[in-house]
């Protein structure tokens, strides 16, 4: 980015911020004349002279598309994983009925995207070579949490019980706002998956 695209793009930004967001803005030297061979705020870079634990991106383009490939991107990858000594961690991002392109699969259908919601983090799983028996841990949101909890956890003891998981991941039920009206259950996971 050439110095006439950063200040646009400074400008643009800065339009859309409160005088006190921008303010913030320029104290984390992410704007401004401080951000020209910044070192970078303390947190915001890496720490010198020590290594960072290898991490990567997880998707699974067969299933579901990437965040920020929605007209209004989003900043967050669909899971990430962390290689351990003697292990890897998958942490799966919340996860819905989308798919390959973003768009909402069966809406107004609790049961349907539940489902689609399970193979969609199957797929991410399978992605990184894991499985259901990996996942140590999950949240679920449901929009709805008085009506749809107890068919969601007969569809997910059902699911589970399908496929033989013995001990069940610990789990956490939440009532929440998804991010789209149409979706009515979101679900997060983690794995762990030993190395070698």
């Amino acid at each position: 980015m050439n110095d006439d695209q950063a200040v646009l793009k400074d400008t643009e930004q800065r339009r859309s911020l409160s005088p006190a967001a921008w303010d913030e803005y320029e104290a984390l030297g992410l704007v401004g004349p401080e951000r020209e061979g910044r070192t970078g705020m303390q947190g915001l870079d890496p720490v010198p002279d020590r290594k960072l634990i290898p991490k990567r991106a997880i998707c699974a383009p067969d299933a579901l598309n990437e965040a920020y490939d929605y007209a209004l991107p989003s900043s967050f990858s669909r899971g990430m994983r962390v290689d351990l000594p003697g292990a890897t961690l998958l942490l799966l991002s919340g996860t819905a009925s989308v798919d390959g392109t973003g768009a909402t699969v069966h809406p107004g259908d609790f049961e349907a995207q539940l489902l689609r919601t399970f193979r969609n983090l199957t797929q991410l799983l399978v992605a990184e070579g894991a499985s259901w028996h990996d996942v140590v841990r999950t949240s679920c949101y449901l929009r709805d949490i008085e009506r749809d909890y107890d068919r969601f956890n007969e569809l997910r003891t059902s699911f589970m019980s399908a496929i033989g998981l013995d001990p069940l991941p610990a789990s956490t039920g939440i009532q929440a706002r998804i991010c789209r009206s149409d979706l009515l259950v979101e679900i997060e996971a983690m794995a762990i998956v030993p190395r070698g």
